[in-house]
């Protein structure tokens, strides 16, 4: 089948149009968006007769002299044709008549309606009326038998249903439509056509394919589809005969098929790639009217419906097309998809079936040996159509299994023009503004985002802009006549940005409605040059961008001032700003196969402009685009594709995009959408708006915002260990904004950010201990990687309680490394650090139920079996249990107080933090007394005295203190060298036996006679006062009387004692205080000469605190001798 496309007429304003024939074929007649009906003698006719039928007309249909049209009012009219004179209302409906049509005798016509209803009206007697119903949603087509028993029709819910006429009841349905709200909605018009004469098929089209049902069977049982067709099918029509069946698609492609053979016969392209929306065979067959969006109309010519036609006309058509094309063939430089059809294609190739493994690249060489232009490979019209690059798969090639039954083999050679084979590629998509719905809405959203909402109207009564604040506080809400026809609006806390394309008369505008400024101009407007239309356009912190038809980026200050303007590499496709972040995304290159190529920009204003992402590729989800592009309320950049998977900045890892949530997942059916309105990273919310049966969301009633989480796709979530997992990586990734807000000198929430790192830690600490229960110890070893310096501890502590003493080994090694970095980095760092120890001190390993924190006690279940009876001891019980009696015996090198009997009091350690038992520091001074003692590390020191106050406590704290907890006297036997002293360097256990030394010492002091100053405070503690030496002669007798007083009580009740004595008494102290300083000192100076100099931890206690942070141990031979015990 051959034809030639006619160029197209304008008939209608834009907006939908139908077409039909009279039953002579004498007349084409159109209807149209405008309300009008115009009946043209044929296509060349300039004056086509007009009859006005209402606002607007949805549909018609012609037979026996009566126009019956479906229009806006809500009825169902007729008029005499071709009079034009109105000729009553058949019927009415309560909103829109959507589709009318015959039945094959003309005597009575069915319509389709919003309001869910089909009626069957008899042509002659409107009375005579059957209402069929059972649609959920607006239909969207109806189509007689033409035995006239049966009537099909579809609906936006999805469904096609088959009625029986006088019994007005359902025979079947098939859910084979994508749902939608409305029919302005709808993904196709879905339009049915029966088998003419034999009725034995229906044709419904669903998405890019036809399908055929069997009348009586109501069976599906044949396909008909094309790969040329990459767009929905939206209305088909069969030819008189019955042999044929037209179809129009979304993209503009016209297909026809052979229905018996499954052959596609026939392809052409609408001229501009408009979507298809009406279709009509002449009465003869041998031409096809069809109409699109924009309201021209077109025809296809000089189809032939039979195959003795065919086979007749063939040859000579050949043969004079050769002639032709031999004469023209110097400049030959039509495209192919200029939708002329080649005279001499005899060849089509089967829609489903054969394989033709014939087909090589010879096709790209005409038979004239010389390459055609190379335009014919690429159409740049309007870059919309997807097939225009191919009409055939084979339509030019030599294929002889397939044309035979429509063209005799022996057709002349003709010459070959250039196909193209492989992958298609695909449409670009259009530029948007991200929380804006599509501009064609009479009622829209124009903006929606964390500022406010932005709606435009544009009706017959008004074309007005309505803004809207969430928070009034920012600005009362506007309303603004919209003279200019603004059709892109951004919203911020300081402006209200708009723009309108430009017409004939009048150049692109952009409008800034700067209500912030503190001066009276609050407006103003740029023009843009000639032939420039603005594409995108978004707001920042005291900037504008709008991106161009021209690839230009023009930059404004809030005020108006023109700044920066760049030239973008592809065509934008949307931005969005957030403080001094600019966000950009273009096409980079043609996508192929549904995909689209993007590529995104960021930049980051400020003092020094720099580019942040520079023309990096945008990651998509297959055949998929882009549908929201943003920033989080904290600035990190994100955006939705059209699957909807939500992709975030992640700027800890290169730059990346990482996928944070998928909104498909939570979607019932499959056309429910979300429509995105903003994003939050702390608390973790995604804010969006569910659309039933559509992609977006009405402007009334006012749409309510739901709230969705996020959930990295990791694998196996349903798993403790994968749920875990997910929770770590997203808490990471969600607080890299953090770091990036205090870089760009913003305020940061400290709170929230310690609290972040606090749950990351819990949830290491937490899949630590279920590796360990999984006996997964080299896993364990890699999530204390992760850990912070303070976990680590809490796990060497956790790994030895469970006897796994090699991965206490390799456990104590990374805090060796922890420990030597935090030194390397610096006091500073580790001040601006937010530390991690005084949460996990509370966390239950080794303490007393009452200290016990959240992760204790939240997660004993799965510990307790694991830990046993080892654990006990964090419950509240006694430490001196079968494991604590072991470990004293082989001296648990990690074990708080290893096999100590005595319980630490839980009150004071949770105030003055738990003491480390593996630190010395060198030379310095205690990081305690810098004054922060609540975020001490547990490496870092083992005084915790948090100030010089209560010296004189200290001889007492031998007994009962809050810091420094008393170790029970034990026998030092060789055991004590397990384990670490056997690996650890010998440097290290040098150190280390020198260090373990004094803190046996500590064991022995409740051993010592209380008046006697002992050694250790002696050796550690400044010069005593009167009152301290005073306090350790009466701490007795103080709590003997006041046994419930804890410490500082205990020096309040004492301080007050003290003050009753006499001057002469209280002197007396003082001078006995200043005689015993003076043997300590020796007796220090005595150990020191034993030792080598190595002094112990505590000897730095008391140090100045200013010089505390001055000073800082760098040796990190000192840290090594945290982990290792004197042999002897």
């Amino acid at each position: 089948m051959t034809c030639e496309r006619k160029p197209m007429r304008y008939g209608h304003s834009e907006g939908h149009t139908d077409v039909c024939f009279d039953d002579s074929g004498k007349f084409i007649v159109t209807c149209g968006s405008d309300g009008d009906v115009r009946i043209w003698e044929s296509l060349d006719d300039d004056d086509p007769k007009s009859i006005n039928v209402g606002e607007k007309a949805y549909s018609l249909a012609l037979k026996r002299g009566k126009l019956v049209t479906a229009g806006s009012n809500n009825t169902v009219q007729v008029h005499t044709f071709p009079d034009g004179d109105p000729d009553g209302i058949l019927t009415r409906f309560t909103t829109n008549a959507t589709h009318v049509a015959f039945n094959s005798s003309g005597s009575r016509i069915a319509a389709g309606s919003s309001d869910f209803m089909v009626k069957v009206v008899e042509v002659s007697d409107s009375s005579q009326q059957k209402t069929l119903r059972g649609h959920d949603a607006p239909v969207l087509s109806v189509t007689f038998d033409p035995k006239d028993d049966f009537l099909a029709s579809a609906s936006c819910d999805g469904s096609v249903v088959v009625w029986k006429i006088e019994e007005q009841t359902q025979v079947t349905s098939w859910p084979v439509l994508q749902k939608s709200n409305d029919v302005s909605n709808a993904k196709s018009l879905c339009r049915l056509a029966w088998q003419p004469m034999t009725a034995k098929l229906l044709a419904v089209p669903v998405e890019t394919k036809v399908h055929l049902y069997e009348r009586g069977s109501w069976d599906h049982v044949s396909t008909l589809s094309d790969d040329m067709v990459t767009q929905p099918v939206n209305v088909v029509a069969w030819s008189p005969c019955g042999t044929f069946l037209a179809a129009g698609s979304i993209g503009g492609l016209l297909t026809v098929w052979d229905v018996a053979n499954k052959l596609c016969v026939e392809r052409q392209k609408h001229e501009k790639g408009y979507t298809v929306c009406g279709l009509a065979w002449h009465p003869s067959g041998r031409q096809i009217a069809y109409t699109d969006t924009e309201g021209c109309l077109g025809m296809l010519d000089g189809l032939s419906t039979s195959n003795s036609s065919t086979k007749t006309t063939k040859a000579p058509a050949s043969k004079e097309a050769k002639e032709y094309d031999d004469l023209f063939d110097d400049d030959d430089d039509r495209l192919m998809d200029e939708g002329l059809s080649d005279t001499h294609s005899p060849v089509k190739k089967p829609i489903v079936g054969d394989n033709d493994d014939d087909d090589d690249d010879d096709d790209l060489m005409p038979a004239t040996g010389r390459v055609r232009n190379r335009g014919a490979f690429l159409d740049d019209e309007n870059s919309l159509d997807t097939g225009s690059l191919k009409l055939g798969l084979d339509k030019y090639g030599e294929d002889d299994d397939a044309g035979s039954a429509i063209v005799p083999s022996a057709a002349p050679a003709v010459p070959l023009r250039p196909v193209y084979e492989g992958p298609m590629p695909t449409p670009p998509q259009k530029a948007f503004q991200p929380g804006s719905t599509p501009t064609h809405l009479t009622h829209r959203f124009m903006m929606w985002n964390s500022v406010g909402i932005v709606r435009g109207y544009n009706d017959d009564q008004d074309n007005a802009i309505d803004v809207e604040f969430h928070d009034t506080a920012v600005h009362h809400a506007m309303h603004l006549t919209n003279s200019l026809g603004h059709t892109v609006a951004d919203l911020s806390q300081e402006a209200a940005l708009l723009a309108c394309p430009s017409t004939d008369q009048l150049a692109s505008k952009l409008q800034c409605l700067h209500f912030s400024s503190w001066d009276t101009n609050k407006e103003w407007i740029v023009d843009l040059p000639q032939g420039e239309d603005v594409r995108a356009l978004c707001l920042g912190q005291g900037w504008a961008a709008a991106a161009t038809s021209s690839l230009v980026l023009r930059i404004f200050s809030i005020g108006g001032v023109q700044k920066e303007l760049f030239s973008l590499p592809g065509p934008v496709v949307c931005m969005a700003g957030h403080g001094e972040q600019l966000l950009i995304v273009y096409h980079r290159a043609t996508g192929f196969d549904g995909d689209q190529a993007l590529g995104v920009q960021l930049l980051q204003f400020g003092r020094k402009t720099r580019q942040v992402v520079n023309g990096e590729p945008l990651p998509l989800s297959v055949k998929s685009h882009l549908s929201w592009l943003g920033f989080t309320a904290e600035g990190t950049p994100c955006y939705i594709d059209s699957d909807g998977v939500v992709r975030m900045l992640n700027r800890s890892l290169g730059n990346t995009w990482t996928p944070v949530c998928n909104t498909r997942e939570t979607c019932k059916g499959k056309s429910d959408h979300y429509w995105v309105v903003g994003v939050h990273e702390n608390p973790q919310q995604l804010r969006c708006i569910p659309c039933k049966g559509s992609r977006y969301p009405p402007t009334l009633p006012r749409p309510a915002v739901a709230i969705l989480p996020f959930k990295l796709p990791l694998c196996q979530t349903s798993t403790e260990k994968g749920q875990m997992e997910e929770q770590y990586w997203r808490s990471r990734l969600f607080q890299n904004h953090y770091n990036f807000l205090s870089t760009s000198g913003y305020e940061v929430d400290e709170e929230g950010h310690s609290q972040a790192q606090k749950e990351q830690q819990e949830l290491l600490m937490k899949m630590f201990a279920l590796s360990c229960k999984l006996e997964r110890e080299f896993r364990c070893v890699e999530l204390a990687e992760l850990m912070t310096q303070n976990v680590v501890t809490l796990a060497i502590r956790y790994a030895s309680r469970s006897r796994r003493m090699a991965l206490a080994q390799r456990l104590s090694e990374i805090a060796l490394e922890k420990a030597n970095q935090i030194q390397e980095e610096g006091p500073e760092e580790q001040e601006e650090e937010p530390e991690y120890s005084s949460a996990k001190r509370n966390s239950g390993y080794g303490q007393s139920a009452g200290a016990s924190g959240h992760y204790n006690n939240g997660h004993k279940q799965w510990e307790e079996e694991e830990r046993g009876e080892e654990f006990e001891e964090e419950e509240g019980q006694e430490m001196e249990t079968e494991e604590a009696a072991e470990n004293r015996k082989r001296l648990n090198p990690f074990a708080r107080g290893g096999g100590s009997s005595e319980k630490p009091s839980p009150k004071p350690i949770n105030k003055e933090g738990r003491v480390n038992p593996f630190k010395v520091l060198g030379s310095g001074n205690s990081p305690a007394s810098s004054g922060q003692p609540r975020l001490t590390n547990v490496l870092d020191s083992m005084t915790s005295a948090r100030r010089p106050a209560p010296l004189g406590s200290s001889a007492g704290k031998q007994h009962k203190g809050p810091v420094l907890k008393p170790l029970a006297p034990r026998p030092k036997t060789k055991t004590q060298s397990t384990l670490l002293q056997m690996t650890a360097p010998k440097a290290a256990n040098k150190k280390a036996q020198e260090n373990a030394e004094p803190a046996v010492d500590r064991q022995k002091q409740p051993e010592i006679p209380p008046p006697a100053p002992p050694i250790e405070n002696a050796e550690n503690k400044k010069p005593q006062t009167g009152f301290q030496l005073w306090l350790e002669e009466n701490r007795k007798s103080i709590m003997a009387d006041h046994p419930d007083l804890e410490e500082t009580d205990i020096i309040k009740e004492a301080m007050g004692r003290f003050r009753t004595l006499s001057t002469e008494d209280r002197l007396s102290w003082t001078e006995r205080a200043k005689g015993q300083s003076g043997d300590a000192a020796d007796l220090k100076k005595r150990k020191r000469g034993e030792e080598g100099g190595v002094g112990n931890e505590n000897g730095q206690t008391e140090t100045d605190e200013s010089s505390a942070k001055k000073k800082k141990s760098l040796d990190p031979s000192a840290k090594l001798s945290a982990f290792a015990f004197n042999k002897n």
